[in-house]
């Protein structure tokens, strides 16, 4: 079979896989995240946190339990990572210096998964399980918390509250992200994913030994990818054998990524009861994400750079079990989404294939974007559709009954600003400092990329990194984590205050002059507004990095 056939083929069964389980998996997490009953468990949970389940938060209540439980879970997760030489499973490792362990904690909390170390030298067993595995879980479901409340800002009339946080952490943990984890990692370790609490030594070939890390690889890596996370336990990620043996962990690997960032379409649909507007955003995001991989696949398995002429020319920096096409399907699959694991050196990609990587994340990550992230960052865009749609035809604009007004339309603004301002100001403030071009890997263009898609990366919470930037500097460990926190938060708080905006108004009837939001003709114009918003923004830095590289 040739690699194109090979490649139509692998892309045919993965949509096959997603459309088989679209439905269920939708369906069920909006019951779960709508159901009036709480488990035993939950309710051994709320008892022993103090939380009053059946109680509902307003927005600024709702706002400051997701602020205050990011700020402890850092400072735990920093305590965990400058202590674990006190910690059980410490493997004799020392604890981490305070700006590594600053940015790791604050990478995990903020669903970036952003690694300046190398796990398997750095990290003992228990920090990664008790540490970063637990925020895996809980950082992917606060995401899934701030995109049922924006849903519930449309689904509720006259209502100053939006559910309760601590209730939908809890859920989105344990019913919902907890059992799929478990699925994806026997999954894992019976397609050969390593599982244990050991470190092995073999005898090499030429008469030494040589120390074999080991670990709870197949939990972590299954969460690492479904929750959109990114951060493994070695340094090679998801390119580690160990991590990612064959085509097949290849293959479900992007399937659990792709898996609820696409599902929570039809669980939005659902709680709408309007599943043709959760199919509408859906087709948006299908329609970014199979342009990216059309341009990376194109890029890396021909295309006109000169790396794709030579004879296996674009395999450098990609590992020859998965092929040039399973390498651009896993690129293009993390940077479309949060996630951040890589499978290869994207600093090794082409520069067209390169350059793509980093639109994906300049795009919002919305195609399908993180886990919860992408559903409440494509209303967003949603929202900017029918404003500019209302100017045209000049009547207010209006979304799922909802009006959007002047106060809407300001906390719309200030979140489409709000990461690209975190990306560019990094990015200046970077390449302005004299130290900066010692830390490129390469002169240049190349080297303005690496820098341009660090910051992007880190603001986009995505966490994937070129890998030729040497990060490991004072600067850049606080420089990175403070993109990281800006462009999580920052967009979480005003995506709340637009729900409870959204909470407070009445149902707009449906009248002959609506504009239909469900239809192909509303979701491409909420493409070309992505694409528009996205041009604008960060076609000069483009034009300095990636472009100018490819055009050479």
């Amino acid at each position: 079979m040739s690699a194109g056939w090979a490649a139509a083929v692998t892309v045919l069964v993965l949509v096959i896989a997603l459309a088989a389980v679209y439905a269920p998996l939708g369906d069920y997490m909006a019951r779960v995240l709508n159901s009036p009953k709480h488990s035993r468990v939950e309710r051994g949970i709320y008892r022993v946190c103090g939380i009053d389940p059946d109680a509902e938060q307003s927005p600024r209540a709702y706002t400051f339990s997701v602020l205050a439980f990011s700020a402890v879970g850092i400072a735990v997760l920093v305590a965990i990572l400058m202590l674990q030489q006190h910690l059980p499973n410490s493997r004799e490792l020392p604890g981490m210096p305070a700006p590594m362990a600053v940015n790791t904690a604050v990478s995990f909390v903020t669903n970036t998964n952003w690694q300046s170390y190398a796990g398997e030298s750095t990290l003992g067993f228990t920090a990664q399980m008790a540490g970063l595995a637990v925020q895996n879980f809980l950082s992917a479901a606060v995401g899934i918390a701030v995109a049922v409340a924006l849903i519930r800002g449309f689904v509720r009339v006259r209502s100053g509250e939006l559910g309760n946080f601590w209730v939908d952490l809890t859920r989105a943990t344990l019913r919902i992200l907890l059992p799929l984890a478990v699925i994806g990692a026997l999954v894992l370790l019976a397609s050969g994913v390593v599982q244990n609490f050991a470190d092995v030594t073999v005898n090499t070939l030429g008469g030494g030994s040589q120390m074999i890390p080991g670990g709870p690889v197949a939990s972590q890596e299954a969460i690492k990818v479904l929750g959109t996370n990114g951060g493994g336990l070695f340094n090679a990620n998801s390119a580690h054998p160990l991590e990612n043996p064959n085509a097949f962990s290849n293959f479900f690997q992007i399937f659990l990524i792709l898996l609820i960032p696409i599902c929570l379409t039809r669980t939005l649909g659902t709680m709408l009861h309007n599943r043709r507007q959760g199919l509408a955003l859906l087709g948006a995001m299908v329609t970014l994400l199979t342009g990216s991989l059309a341009v990376t696949a194109w890029a890396e398995m021909g295309g006109r750079s000169l790396a794709a002429q030579a004879a296996g020319g674009a395999m450098e920096g990609k590992e020859v079990r998965f092929g040039e096409f399973g390498s651009a399907l896993f690129a293009t699959a993390t940077t479309n989404t949060s996630t951040g694991a890589v499978n290869a050196a994207h600093d090794s990609l082409t520069p067209t294939g390169g350059g793509a990587t980093i639109v994906n994340m300049m795009l919002g990550e919305v195609s399908p974007g993180g886990v919860g992230s992408g559903l409440y960052g494509i209303l967003i865009a949603a929202i900017v559709a029918v404003f500019i749609a209302g100017l045209l035809v000049g009547r207010t604009p209006e979304l799922l009954g909802k009006k959007i007004g002047t106060r809407e339309m300001t906390f719309v603004a200030l979140y489409t600003l709000a990461t690209p301002a975190v990306v560019l100001v990094g990015i200046g403030s970077s390449i302005a400092l004299p130290a900066t071009p010692a830390a490129m890997g390469n002169p240049g263009s190349p080297g303005f990329s690496e820098v341009v898609y660090a910051f992007t990366s880190a603001a986009n919470n995505n966490g994937s990194a070129f890998g030729g930037l040497t990060v490991t500097s004072p600067y850049f460990q606080y420089a990175l984590a403070a993109a990281m926190l800006l462009g999580r938060l920052l967009p979480i708080a005003l995506v709340l205050a637009l729900a409870g905006s959204l909470a407070k108004q009445g149902k707009v009837p449906v009248t002959a002059g609506t504009l239909p939001t469900h239809t192909p003709l509303f979701a491409g114009l909420v493409v070309g507004v992505i694409l528009l918003i996205t041009g604008l923004t960060y076609f000069p830095t483009l034009a300095l990095g990636p472009i100018a590289e490819a055009l050479k």
